[in-house]
């Protein structure tokens, strides 16, 4: 008996389509109901976490006012110190709980231990990649680390990395940045800027006596997140700070002289993205066979970054030419190379790097230790500073939960280190 082959008529066939078609979407749906409520719970953990972490107890807390120009001011006569943290990376997801975790925990330590008159986040407090996160909730990341800082009771304020507000994020940068400048945050000193110029996030906080002069200036900008149509990040081409920035940061100077009374004051930049100088500046120590030249000088610390090993904008707006010419920026801090953390003197010019708090971002780098910790920076009366890096996996820094086991890993052959 033969068998009779059916024929489908393409009404059959479409039908056939959608049917497979609406399972599929049934399917995504079912799997994104269940990440969004993991993810919930999961942030929910690390939220009630932070709730049981004890706040820093200072003896004489500075307390910031705004001055006549409505600039955030510390009054001091004293040391005025200063703790950076970079690339925390708080994914906010299902999938990064853990680390995340891991990452208040390491932040609670040192800031506890260090108590610092002010926090400067350098970019990248949050990492709302999918993949690794399980989310593309980047709020989700930034209400951890808040939570974490109005916890502990200190000053605080972030410079925005490129993997603050993704592209695919759900959060713009406006956005979070009217987060930060919630009234309900006690301690966040982060302004959104002049909305006139480039990013947000460019703002400027002063250190001054009780004569009322200005003893050091600290100017905070937005590095901005990719250009040239890479909106995804996928080719590492950066963004820096624009022209109009520049302009921003000459004029906002020239204001502070006018108000210290002709007096240029000392000044720091904190950003997230290197400028392009650190890169002319680490090529040419390399090039000189790891020895200072007559335009850099070796501070301290290492190079752990393979290929490029400075990973900046193919751009230069001339920012670090303007803090030159000025002469009243004597440092600049960033983050963005999260093995990178040395410092070189450019023609007069401190550029820095921190250690990093990373347990997400770098395939395996939860498990290696070299790179991570903070940076300790101590304002002297005088204008002058100094700055120190200090790492994580130290008897000082009592975390709440155990540290982790971590191998501190020797950097690779791009690595230097003074003698």
């Amino acid at each position: 008996m033969k068998e009779k082959k059916i024929k489908r008529t393409n009404k059959q066939r479409f039908m056939i389509f959608l049917r497979i078609l609406l399972i599929f979407i049934l399917l995504i749906a079912i799997i994104s109901c269940i990440g969004a409520i993991a993810t919930m719970a999961s942030v929910k953990m690390n939220s009630n976490f932070i709730s049981t972490i004890k706040s820093v107890e200072y003896e004489n807390q500075l307390v910031p006012e705004k001055d006549e120009k409505g600039y955030t001011t510390f009054v001091t006569d004293d040391d005025f110190k200063i703790l950076q943290l970079t690339d925390v990376h708080i994914g906010g997801g299902w999938m990064s709980k853990s680390k995340d975790t891991k990452a208040i925990n390491a932040v609670a330590a040192m800031v506890t231990a260090e108590k610092p008159d002010l926090v400067i986040a350098t970019g990248d407090v949050a990492y709302p990649v999918p993949f690794q996160a399980g989310t593309f909730n980047n709020k989700n990341g930034a209400k951890l680390f808040a939570q974490l800082m109005e916890q502990l009771g200190v000053y605080w304020c972030v410079a925005f990395g490129n993997h603050d507000t993704e592209a695919y994020s759900y959060f713009s940068r406006s956005y979070i940045s009217e987060f930060y400048e919630n009234e309900d945050f006690k301690y966040c000193l982060f302004e959104a800027g002049d909305e006139s110029i480039d990013g947000y996030g460019n703002y400027a906080i002063n250190v001054k006596n009780t004569k009322g002069e200005i003893t050091q200036s600290l100017f905070v900008l937005d590095t901005g997140s990719y250009v040239d149509n890479d909106y995804f990040g996928i080719m590492w081409k950066y963004d820096t700070i624009h022209e109009n920035q520049v302009q921003w940061y000459e004029n906002t100077l020239n204001e502070f002289k006018d108000m210290n009374n002709g007096k240029m004051p000392k000044s720091l930049a904190f950003f997230h993205i290197p400028v392009w100088q650190y890169r002319d500046a680490f090529y040419e120590y390399v090039d000189n066979s790891m020895s200072d030249t007559e335009n850099v000088q070796y501070n301290y610390g290492k190079a752990g970054e393979s290929g490029s090993v400075v990973y900046t904008s193919v751009y230069d707006h001339g920012f670090f030419d303007k803090a030159e010419e000025l002469g009243s920026t004597t440092a600049m801090f960033c983050g963005h190379d999260h093995y990178n953390h040395f410092s070189l003197n450019y023609k007069g010019i401190d550029l820095n790097y921190s250690y990093s708090i990373d347990y997400l971002a770098y395939p395996g780098i939860s498990k290696e230790g070299t790179q991570r910790g903070c940076t300790v920076i101590t304002v002297k009366p005088d204008g002058t500073h100094n700055n120190k890096l200090e790492s994580y996996y130290q008897e000082k820094y009592e975390s709440v939960n155990p540290k982790e086991d971590v191998t501190m890993q020797t950097l690779d052959t791009t690595s230097y280190e003074a003698d």
